[in-house]
């Protein structure tokens, strides 16, 4: 089998000898008999799968006690409403850092359920840089700050946490987590949605300081509530098993590649690869975010004719390149380098990038 180069948004690439190691435990996990796919989460095998993932994305990540991890379905566009429904009890105000097209979405499903501000945005901006978060400008009455840590559409990522201090940050780390090194404790909870970084899609995972899971509100339905999931270990009801067993086997994938500070290396080195292509075109590809900005996981650029665009995808395609069209709300193109996108992958793109420009650009060579 050719696999080809995968810089699909999401769902993402995951590493090949993941997927294998699963193909191996589908059809029966360990000498139990049947698949995880066919157990009850009700079983000690789960329960135990369960405990084992939780542990270890806490290990990964290296933070102290005083955290628990949950894993609940329905991706990160479901905690948009968990987080207001938990935390923003009468009286209280969300504060929100408006920095790309989630983080506006984060904003407008907390406006459904209690009383939201803007704290920060650069909409004005047309999203092409990150805004000046000032917590100081935040009342007394704020329940929490809420950011997006990389914003998957524009490609553009916060090089530096804010403190909060004492007001809780809550960051949706859904397209960048595990990518880098940062200080996990500034965070009273985060979340990621799977497909990207962390495994298949279908399983969300919320890591929440145990202090603010204690300010839950009671007053919701109990499915909703994050006081829930902690309690059962997050088995109240049926999860999604089999997503989770493949995040367990990429958080080991991810322990065996050297842990987050290597992969810090490699992102660094991939995107370096796209950005000096970009830089080096002469105007042939212009990046749309403000180089201070730019992510290491989601590198955008635009090209001057929307048909030069649409044959560069063609073409990469043709190329064994996938996923390299824009996301359909802002066009242009788009590179995913998520952890499992190996160095190789993006070297590749970034030849195929001069090779394009060499022979499609004014003064042809």
């Amino acid at each position: 089998m050719n696999r080809v180069y995968n810089f699909n948004p999401g769902p993402a690439a995951l590493p090949l000898e993941v997927l294998e190691q699963a193909q191996q435990a589908f059809v029966e996990y360990g000498q139990t008999g049947m698949s995880l796919m066919e157990m009850s989460h009700r079983s000690r095998t789960v329960e135990q799968l369960m405990g084992e993932t939780e542990q270890l994305l806490l290990e990964v990540i290296g933070l102290p006690s005083g955290y628990q991890v949950l894993f609940i379905g329905g991706g990160a566009s479901t905690q948009f409403a968990l987080v207001p429904l938990n935390f923003l009890k009468k009286g209280r105000v969300g504060q929100y850092v408006l920095s790309g097209s989630f983080a506006e979405k984060a904003y407008q499903e907390a406006q459904t359920v209690g009383q939201t501000e803007v704290l920060a945005s650069s909409k004005a901006d047309n999203w092409t840089k990150l805004p000046e978060v000032n917590p100081l400008t935040a009342g007394m009455n704020t329940a929490y700050i809420h950011i997006t840590t990389n914003n998957t559409i524009e490609g553009s990522q916060f090089q530096e946490i804010p403190d909060t201090g004492p007001i809780p940050l809550i960051g949706d780390m859904t397209s960048d987590i595990l990518s880098r090194r940062m200080d996990w404790t500034k965070f009273a909870m985060f979340y990621a949605a799977a497909q990207k970084n962390l495994g298949p899609a279908g399983v969300t995972a919320v890591v929440i300081r145990n202090e603010l899971l204690k300010e839950g509100n009671e007053h919701i339905p109990t499915i909703f509530k994050y006081g829930t999931y902690a309690q059962h270990k997050s088995l109240y009801n049926t999860p999604p098993v089999h997503a989770i067993y493949m995040t367990k086997l990429m958080l080991e994938w991810v322990i065996r590649q050297g842990g987050i500070a290597e992969l810090e290396k490699r992102n660094a080195k991939k995107a370096g690869f796209l950005y000096e292509a970009i830089d080096d075109s002469g105007g042939f590809y212009t990046g749309i975010v403000d180089k201070p900005f730019r992510s290491m996981m989601n590198v955008t650029w635009r090209m001057k004719e929307e048909a030069l665009e649409k044959a560069f995808v063609l073409e990469s395609q043709r190329n064994g390149f996938e996923g390299l069209a824009g996301h359909r709300s802002v066009g242009g193109m788009r590179a995913s380098g998520y952890n499992a996108v190996s160095i190789e992958a993006c070297q590749a793109l970034a030849d195929f990038m001069n090779d394009f420009r060499r022979r499609h650009g004014e003064g042809r060579e």
